[in-house]
């Protein structure tokens, strides 16, 4: 039976690869050769490929249809609002009262980040476990290799088939040049290594690899179902714009908590996926939900210098290697 490990700690086999790595003398990388002349040209040296991996286990998603009732504990753990914050002769509006039980309808669109009970809260929570503790034990390695920071972060979340979600991250450890190790954490980041030099000449560095998740769900509710007839015509489905709307809103709030973690001034946009898919109502027979997970990654970034490595840099000559095209374009037409 595997012991279980702390988050930053390194499984013995990823030990071993460490040892046998510094032994060696030499480095790998994940980097293309444009990439490692990028970087070289900034005062960078590579020292190693870097790796990170986490699965976890979710006995409960939390998951129930918006369309649902909310039950009284879940009235209670809310505070006991009323819906549209209004009494009226003991009644709860947009409500009913059912045996001297309050219960109110759920909102017809909920996301994972107000942790709202019947939202996938708890499964958001469980995917921000994984990629932390798999961030960890990334860094965990580039800190053994004696590197500044890892470069080319490239990050995968994944359904482990078993159950559970995986994240894996893997990227290129690097060092600056004729510096001691760092006393702090390494910075990560999923820039690539032309973009990485292109941010410290111009003052900037990444401070680490950030992220936001947020998974919504709303019930093809009657007005849904109308506007998707082939009768309607051309028309919104409002539902599920608003469904898209706030889970990107969503997302990009947990990014922007993220990048407050690190400290930093703003962050740089990498990708921003949207999935959707349609699933069983487990509260009406023959309804379905629809299900949108919103994912933004990208780099926060913090000024270091008003103008970084370009000042006082020769200006870079280029050269045409086509001398032929060049004299067709100068024709005139």
């Amino acid at each position: 039976m595997a012991e279980e490990l702390p988050a930053a700690a390194l499984p013995r086999m990823a030990q071993a690869r460490m040892a046998q790595m510094r032994a060696s003398g030499t480095w790998g990388s994940a980097l293309t050769s444009d990439e490692f002349a990028a970087i070289r040209s900034v005062g960078f040296d590579p020292v190693g490929q870097v790796f990170g991996a986490a699965v976890y286990s979710v006995g409960h998603d939390g998951y129930r249809c918006p369309a649902a009732w909310r039950t009284p504990a879940e009235l209670k753990q809310a505070g006991g609002k009323q819906a549209g914050g209004k009494q009226a002769g003991g009644k709860q509006a947009g409500g009913k009262q059912a045996g001297g039980k309050q219960e109110e309808r759920r909102p017809a669109t909920q996301v994972s980040g107000p942790g709202d009970p019947g939202s996938f809260g708890p499964l958001v929570r469980a995917m921000g476990q994984a990629r932390e503790t798999a961030m960890d034990r990334l860094v965990a390695e580039c800190r053994q290799l004696g590197g500044h920071g890892v470069v080319g972060v490239r990050l995968s979340i994944g359904s482990f088939p078993a159950g559970g979600p995986e994240f894996l991250a893997i990227g290129t450890a690097v060092r600056a040049q004729g510096a001691a190790p760092a006393p702090g954490a390494p910075f990560t980041s999923g820039l690539s290594g032309q973009d990485f030099a292109k941010l410290i000449m111009t003052g900037w560095v990444p401070a680490g690899l950030v992220l936001g998740i947020s998974i919504g769900s709303r019930h093809d509710d009657l007005p849904t179902a109308r506007q998707t007839r082939v009768t309607t015509g051309n028309a919104e489905v409002a539902g599920w714009t608003e469904l898209v709307t706030e889970s990107r809103r969503d997302a990009r709030r947990q990014l922007e908590g993220d990048v407050r973690r690190f400290g930093a001034e703003g962050v740089v946009i990498e990708t921003m996926p949207l999935r959707v898919r349609q699933r069983d109502c487990p509260a009406q027979v023959g309804r379905h939900d629809h299900v949108v997970e919103a994912t933004f990654t990208g780099t926060a970034v913090t000024r270091f210098g008003p103008g970084g490595l370009r000042q006082g840099r020769p200006t870079l000559t280029v050269m045409s290697l086509n001398p032929e095209r060049d004299q067709v374009s100068r024709i005139r037409i």
